[in-house]
């Protein structure tokens, strides 16, 4: 399976789903902890150091002021060939003033918005998915 690439398709059936937990990302100038590595959602290593996506509750010492992220995951398989789709979809909540962080894995987008507004970013998404929009 390859997933789907028409963009008008992905919009009308990417059927977001708001995940119940907060997470928040924590970088470190060394190799991060093995069990926050284990735990986490994604790791990202970059020149300037890693990153890692975690649940808050699994980071609470650590994450200590950091800003809060809803986790949406887009549940349409999306190719990673699809063109446009990211664009449309921070277009849209960018339109609201709510910053998106997206994430592309083999079948899903997933999407990281700012915790008080994660009922607002899934409204968002709910309207561009609906027929008409």
């Amino acid at each position: 399976m390859t997933g789907e690439t028409n963009l008008t398709a992905l919009l009308r059936t990417m059927r977001p789903e708001m995940q119940q937990d907060a997470y928040v990302f924590l970088t470190f100038n060394g190799e991060p902890p093995a069990a926050l590595v284990l735990g986490a959602w994604a790791l990202v290593r970059e020149a300037e150091g890693p990153t890692l996506i975690v649940k808050e509750s699994a980071s609470s010492d650590l994450a200590g002021a950091l800003p809060r992220w809803a986790l949406i995951t887009l549940t349409v398989h999306s190719s990673l060939e699809a063109v446009g789709f990211l664009a449309a979809l921070s277009t849209a909540l960018a339109k609201d003033g709510i910053s998106t962080n997206a994430i592309s894995a083999y079948f899903h987008d997933h999407l990281f918005v700012p915790w008080e507004r994660r009922g607002d970013a899934l409204a968002v998404l709910k309207a561009l998915a609906a027929p008409g929009a």
